[in-house]
């Protein structure tokens, strides 16, 4: 039986927390469509799982991340494929400042893998976690 759209968050989220980089492209399907409305950073959407290989191994380069999702609220919809999930990056940066990433993600699963994934993330909290706050404006500006 493969996994609900709740387990395959959950394995989503934790994955990234234990910085799981070349597993999470697997929790996609083939062809999915992956989007960030809110990133000054992304052209568009990621539509393959190869794109998502790409844009996950960005982490590698990262130092582990210091912080697990917290404070999840996951929403069953009409659409038994469909969630919509409210919840934190919580954790500390490198230099044991304490974070909240505040996050919504609005995801359809289908046979276990995420076809469709719409997330919304703080993209200021996330690149002041990151130490990328001045990257940010720039490409704000730009």
């Amino acid at each position: 039986m493969a996994p609900s759209p709740r387990e395959v968050f959950l394995e989503l989220v934790w994955g990234v927390s234990k910085g799981r980089w070349d597993e999470l492209p697997d929790l996609y399907a083939e062809q999915t469509c992956v989007e960030h409305p809110f990133s000054p950073f992304e052209a568009g959407p990621m539509r393959t799982r190869e794109e998502l290989r790409e844009h996950f191994s960005a982490g590698k380069s990262m130092p582990p991340p210091r912080q697990e999702p917290a404070d999840i609220t996951v929403h069953e919809t009409a659409d038994p494929e469909v969630i919509v999930a409210e919840f934190a990056y919580r954790g500390t940066t490198e230099t044991g400042e304490p974070f909240r990433v505040p996050c919504v993600f609005v995801l359809r699963v289908r046979d276990g893998k995420i076809v469709a994934s719409r997330d919304y993330i703080d993209h200021i909290s996330s690149a002041r976690r990151r130490g990328v706050l001045d990257d940010l404006i720039e490409a704000i500006r730009s």
